[in-house]
């Protein structure tokens, strides 16, 4: 598989040759779909807690006879019926919202992810990518000239002045290649990979 190699320009003067098994995949849907459902899961943090009837500061004191008032019949103030009663099926805090996703299926998607990335022509690498100085305008100013808006930069090690200079541009993402996640790299519409990263993704999914 040959992916095209661009300059500071955005022009493509020579390619690099990448794997067949990651870049030139057919796009599995429901495994895609399966992946990111997992990632968000997995990401969820169980903090979220509602009070049952046994938990709501209520008095367990019957509120009424059971007959003779012609109203309908209560046990108690905590009865889920009750405005201020407890939840019937309550929140709990230790609720476990992780998905399991195996080794070669997680393999497999971001294959079909960066496959489909290639094949929308959203997917590009170059030799290097670093920034003279932590100036956001400097690094705005490069992804402009090479063509490049909304874009998730990928590299084999981030250096301090390109995370610096990327912090303040909201449609800007720079990650090494152990982090690239199915998330972003579905939702960014260009994806910059340098031939560092490119290589070492290949070795860690391969």
């Amino acid at each position: 598989m040959e992916l095209k190699l661009i300059g500071d320009n955005g022009q493509s003067d020579a390619s690099v040759s990448a794997s067949d098994v990651l870049f030139a995949r057919e796009y599995n849907e429901s495994l895609v779909h399966q992946l990111v459902t997992a990632y968000l899961a997995n990401a969820r943090s169980a903090n979220r807690a509602q009070k049952g009837r046994s938990d709501v500061a209520k008095s367990t004191k019957k509120p009424w006879r059971q007959k003779g008032t012609g109203r309908a019949r209560a046990g108690m103030a905590s009865s889920p019926l009750w405005r201020g009663g407890g939840k019937i099926f309550p929140n709990s805090p230790d609720e476990n919202f992780s998905h399991k996703i195996n080794r070669k299926m997680y393999r497999a998607g971001i294959g079909a992810i960066l496959s489909q990335l290639v094949r929308e022509s959203r997917l590009s690498v170059v030799e290097n990518f670093i920034v003279d100085a932590p100036k956001t305008k400097s690094l705005a100013q490069k992804l402009k000239d090479m063509g490049l808006g909304e874009v998730m930069i990928i590299t084999d090690s981030v250096d301090e002045n390109l995370y610096l200079s990327s912090r303040n541009l909201p449609h800007v993402m720079v990650v090494e290649a152990g982090h690239a996640d199915p998330v972003s790299l579905m939702r960014f519409a260009n994806v910059l990979i340098t031939r560092g990263a490119l290589t070492k993704i290949e070795e860690l999914l391969a």
